[in-house]
């Protein structure tokens, strides 16, 4: 077992790294959408949906 974590410890390191960082990503969002904002950054007076996906 220890020599299985000695022999991968590279990919372990990235693989928690990696994780954290998507953790941290959807926290922002959650938080984000608690406070009402929204993740879309585009104008909407262009997009053709306009007025219809954000509803408040």
């Amino acid at each position: 077992m220890f020599n299985w974590i000695a022999e991968n410890i590279g990919t372990i390191i990235v693989c928690l790294i990696l994780i954290a960082i998507v953790t941290a990503i959807i926290i922002f969002k959650v938080k984000q959408k608690k406070q009402g904002k929204s993740s879309c950054t585009a104008n909407c007076a262009h997009c053709a949906l306009n007025g219809k996906c954000h509803t408040k």
